[in-house]
């Protein structure tokens, strides 16, 4: 008889996640997995939204530092449901519409975020040409490990 994993889930509550048909967070054994976590506050509205061209692409990324700090702050809310933190963080994956500029946005946030120079867990960044709502500048996915439930 194959046993039946245990899992645990968390949402927002926006209107995306039953939209697309997705959980926010879940918890499996002792690992958390974010989805890719986006720059809302608590009622689905876009915080430091870019503003856009004709094409209804973002005119300029200049919104990316503040975008990454809502970013992290969703995060902290749903791990905060596992009893978890950014200190149980041990992988995330960054995605951005421009390199130089969410680099550099990252570096800083990333840091003030997680309150140290060196954040304890592996970090990728990746470029991508489109992200799921037009004035969206950054996403980022995380994993933490947590003592097992």
């Amino acid at each position: 008889m194959k046993s039946e994993v245990i899992k645990k889930v968390a949402n927002h509550g926006v209107a995306w996640e039953a939209g697309y048909g997705y959980v926010q967070a879940i918890q499996v054994k002792d690992t958390i997995y974010l989805s890719g976590q986006l720059s809302h506050d608590g009622e689905g509205n876009f915080v430091a939204a870019a503003a856009l061209d004709d094409a209804g692409r973002p005119a300029d990324y200049s919104q990316m530092e503040n975008q990454f700090r809502q970013t992290y702050v969703n995060a902290k809310k749903l791990l905060a449901e596992f009893g978890a933190s950014l200190d149980d963080v041990v992988e995330e994956a960054v995605f951005v519409l421009d390199m130089p500029a969410g680099f550099a946005a990252a570096a800083k946030v990333r840091k003030e975020m997680y309150g140290r120079d060196v954040p304890q867990c592996a970090s990728s960044i990746f470029v991508v040409s489109a992200l799921a709502q037009p004035v969206q500048l950054v996403e980022v996915a995380f994993r933490a490990v947590v003592a097992r439930p």
